[in-house]
């Protein structure tokens, strides 16, 4: 199984910026098509963003589309998710998954990701 490993989250002001990374072990990674999630206290799991294998396909959920940016470095099995004007609504811990088929990359459903990190919290507040 795809391990995974965030790292990056903290504290930041509304309008800063973060970087999130994903670190991935494991033979599979390149043909992993990997996304972002993030849960916040009560909350469902919610899909934030996905990047296809040769990150030819990219998308973002409708919240974060325009301020976040999901990119891969294959040779180096990373994935990141560059977060810019930071809301406090984006306070949530972030995941990132692994999926066997690109539909997961469509759906972004928790259930269609096959491995998952241990999460890293962001907290967006003045």
């Amino acid at each position: 199984q795809l391990q995974l490993v965030e790292s990056g989250g903290g504290l930041v002001q509304p309008g800063g910026s973060l970087r999130l990374s994903c670190a991935a072990s494991g033979s599979t990674f390149d043909y992993s098509h990997i996304g972002w999630f993030r849960q916040a206290p009560g909350k469902e799991r919610e899909g934030v963003s996905c990047i296809t294998v040769g990150g030819n396909m990219r998308n973002y959920g409708d919240s974060v589309k325009g301020r976040f940016t999901i990119s891969r470095e294959n040779a180096k099995h990373m994935v990141y998710l560059q977060m810019n004007s930071l809301k406090p609504e984006d306070t949530a811990v972030y995941f990132c998954a692994a999926a066997r088929s690109a539909y997961a990359c469509f759906t972004r459903a928790p259930s269609d990701f096959q491995s998952w990190g241990q999460g890293t919290r962001v907290t967006v507040s003045s």
